[in-house]
């Protein structure tokens, strides 16, 4: 039941920030400079954005740690999510992923 609540969290990550990004891509192109102007021009906005600068920085934190630990594979993919949509997709896709090396773990200790 977790991992379909993850892969739900996957989906809904993905979604919602991009319906926000593609119409910015459709009107501006790949403005870079543009992007973190308005990411940052006010202190609401810094604020939301530093947080996701910060929240990034852990995930990819945990993604090495948790992921090494568990011998989890191609752990590079959770980062390119999340430099690709964000930790919205990043850190579900993980857990999702995460769970599914626990169960795997978990069923082979069991033999």
């Amino acid at each position: 039941m977790v991992k379909v609540i993850y892969l739900l969290l996957c989906v809904v990550g993905l979604v919602l920030p991009y319906s926000q990004f593609v119409p910015f891509i459709l009107k501006h192109g790949l403005d870079i400079k543009l992007f973190f102007e308005q990411l940052f021009t006010n202190k609401i906005s810094g604020f939301f954005g530093m947080d996701v600068i910060v929240s990034s920085l852990v995930l990819w934190t945990f993604v090495f740690l948790e992921g090494t630990r568990l011998k989890m594979q191609n752990l590079w993919v959770y980062i390119a999510c999340n430099l690709l949509v964000g930790v919205s997709l990043g850190l579900p896709l993980f857990l999702f992923m995460r769970e599914r090396q626990l169960e795997e773990q978990s069923d082979i200790l069991s033999y």
